[in-house]
């Protein structure tokens, strides 16, 4: 008696002092929503005086009506919970889904719209089939019905959260996980062959990186560009490997072709980020993909078909991973005939005693067939992995929104006849730029479209300023700086000390911005950036193309300079400056071991000194920006007008036929 009263109480607790996904047994007593040795309490009809001030505003289902529920929601993966209405998981009896959703499989099997089908179904297979082609029902009582229980399907439904964040976009937050949460999470899998897909966001490429996450894991190693090195690595009787997935590539360029020819560039940005060890990696396990239009998306999931096992979404919030699992679950393909199946058939007819000489691949088409069979008691008590759920052609897939932190916990997707499954994970914490943002303009932090920029200059003594948020800074003095800002916030160039005043907030001004009052005494500095990466093959223009001018940039009396200020989460700002090739060299001895070449420079000042990366830049600009209009378009002879011609080729007719 005293455990079920400890139990009660611990449910009734404030849940965000313990994340489900992280402490996920307790999730088996969510249902409970009154103690052991307690009498349930009474049908409604049984209580005639209720009091209205006392009266929940959430509909809480009964105790039989909590059997019939989800046992996890499938937008965020939370476990079904009755205690707690502004938590993850809360299912409320007040809208029409939950209600739909549990008298549809609240009901007897003989009784109500099923037992109807099933009774026509019955009577229309006894019936004679001369009488059924009379009638028009040639096909029979399963193929008449068919529609019928299509309509019937009722899909299941999403909490109160996930409810409110379609609708409404209304919403809080969850708990982030630490890398150790992924790792006893994916440690439980039940799986032997196991895929981890590690989600970055084209947007602030490398920033949404996790270095270490290979190593923490325990996966299997990269493969390097030794020809013998291996194909596959075993660990413990499993088989666990990596790949890489950009999404939102769309954000880069307008064309797929444009993506494609970025793939070069991303891999040698990817090999600086993973450090030195990655010097000698093959890097041929990276997608770069657009879910909103459709690139390598295809691919990916073919990739995970064939793959089978276990396959894991890793990566930080708001990287598009929930996203981009809409668009790679492969959805209604449990009966697609493929190799591996006519394979495995043939495997079965073989003698026990006859070896196989391809035992790996025999042991991969078992895994598929056979799914490994879990205990719902240990996985509810003892790990930290939810239930699977019970498969299904065209499944609820995990929801999509732009609040950080959505997933609650693990979201399994089983397809494919048991051949697999995909694992939508909580996105680990990417940053906290939003909480020195107003709640009106979160919202404008995440970019959603491409941005096509407008070139700001910036002269000596005068900063840019991004959102409010953000100061940029030239340090080298008596030099140009040409910005580029691919954000969806908006900037403002002004000089350096009206800058530093509304940056500080100690100044008010027309300018707008999306930073909250009071958090000035906050902005610090984030460092100093050089702009070292020479583009002046790529800046000169007609100066250096083959059709024109075709010199060599070493015979050009300048050179360019650039580099892509990152900005956690939002997206980058594209910085150009042009200096004299005499200042360059003169800064260069020919015996200097390292380079002391007089960059240009800039100062970034941001929300305590972070949120803030470089890069070598990407040249989006001169890849798909705005093209310079020839001179002599407008000394075109324009086409002559034709209004009236007509008309007068007719009088011009009518006048030589009357004379």
């Amino acid at each position: 008696m005293a455990y079920g009263i400890r139990t009660t109480n611990l449910l009734k607790a404030p849940s965000n002092l313990i994340p489900l996904f992280l402490c996920p047994s307790i999730a088996s007593c969510t249902n409970i929503s009154y103690g052991l040795g307690r009498r349930p309490p009474r049908p409604r009809k049984h209580q005639l005086h209720v009091d209205a001030t006392t009266t929940p505003s959430h509909g809480f289902p009964t105790p039989s009506q909590l059997l019939n529920l989800p046992r996890s929601c499938p937008g965020c993966g939370a476990f079904t919970q009755t205690v707690s209405p502004g938590q993850p998981g809360f299912y409320g009896n007040n809208r029409k889904s939950v209600k739909a959703f549990i008298s549809r499989h609240g009901q007897c099997p003989d009784k109500g719209h099923d037992g109807e089908l099933r009774l026509f179904e019955r009577i229309l297979g006894a019936a004679d089939a001369s009488l059924l082609s009379q009638m028009g029902l040639q096909g029979g009582g399963e193929n008449n019905t068919e529609g019928r229980k299509s309509s019937t399907n009722i899909p299941t439904p999403v909490c109160n959260r996930c409810h409110d964040l379609i609708h409404h976009r209304t919403g809080h937050s969850v708990v982030h996980p630490t890398i150790r949460s992924i790792q006893e999470i994916i440690a439980e899998s039940p799986h032997k062959y196991n895929h981890v897909y590690h989600v970055l966001d084209a947007a602030d490429f490398p920033l949404s990186l996790i270095p270490s996450l290979q190593r923490s894991l325990s996966l299997a190693p990269q493969r390097s560009l030794n020809r013998r090195a291996r194909t596959s690595h075993y660990q413990y009787g499993r088989k666990a490997e990596m790949s890489f997935i950009i999404t939102r590539s769309d954000l880069l360029a307008p064309k797929k072709e444009q993506v494609d020819s970025l793939m070069p560039y991303i891999l040698q940005v990817l090999r600086n980020a993973l450090g030195g060890s990655a010097e000698n990696l093959r890097l041929g396990n990276v997608r770069c993909v657009s879910s909103k239009r459709g690139w390598w998306t295809k691919q990916v999931k073919e990739d995970i078909w064939n793959r089978g096992g276990g396959g894991w979404m890793v990566g930080k919030v708001n990287v598009g991973k929930s996203n981009l699992f809409e668009n790679i679950f492969p959805k209604g393909r449990s009966n697609d005939l493929n190799s591996g199946s006519f394979r495995y058939a043939a495997q079965q007819k073989l003698p026990r005693d006859v070896p196989d000489a391809n035992g790996d691949e025999q042991q991969r088409s078992q895994s598929t067939q056979d799914p490994p069979k879990e205990t719902e008691s240990q996985l509810l008590e003892d790990s930290s992995l939810p239930p699977a759920p019970p498969e299904t052609p065209y499944p609820v897939l995990p929801l999509v929104s732009s609040l950080p932190g959505t997933t609650a916990s693990p979201i399994r997707v089983p397809f494919g006849g048991g051949r697999g499954e995909l694992i939508d994970l909580p996105g680990l914490a990417r940053g906290d730029l939003e909480q020195f943002v107003t709640d009106v303009h979160k919202v404008d932090l995440v970019m959603h479209d491409r941005v096509k920029p407008e070139q700001l200059v910036i002269k000596p003594g005068q900063s840019l300023l991004v959102g409010g948020l953000l100061r940029i800074t030239p340090t080298t003095p008596n030099l140009i700086f040409l910005a580029y800002p691919f954000l969806p916030l908006r900037c403002h160039v002004t000089s350096t000390e009206r800058a530093i005043a509304i940056h500080t907030q100690r100044e008010d001004s027309g300018v707008s911005t999306i930073a909250k009052p009071g958090i000035g005494s906050r902005m610090q500095s984030a460092g100093s950036f050089s702009l070292e990466w020479d583009v002046t093959k790529q800046r000169a223009g007609p100066l250096t193309k083959a059709a024109a001018a075709g010199l060599s940039t070493k015979t050009l009396p300048f050179m360019v300079f650039s580099a892509d200020i990152l900005v956690e989460g939002c997206g980058w700002v594209e910085l150009v400056a042009q200096v004299r090739k005499r200042d360059m060299e003169t800064g260069m001895e020919p015996g200097d071991l390292f380079d002391t070449r007089p960059y240009p420079r800039v100062e970034v000042s941001s929300p305590d000194g972070g949120h803030v990366g470089v890069r070598q830049p990407m040249n989006i600009w001169s890849l798909c920006g705005e093209k310079p209009v020839s001179s002599s378009k407008g000394l075109v002879r324009p086409r002559r007008s034709m209004k009236g011609v007509k008309k007068n080729l007719k009088k011009a007719r009518r006048a030589v036929s009357s004379s």
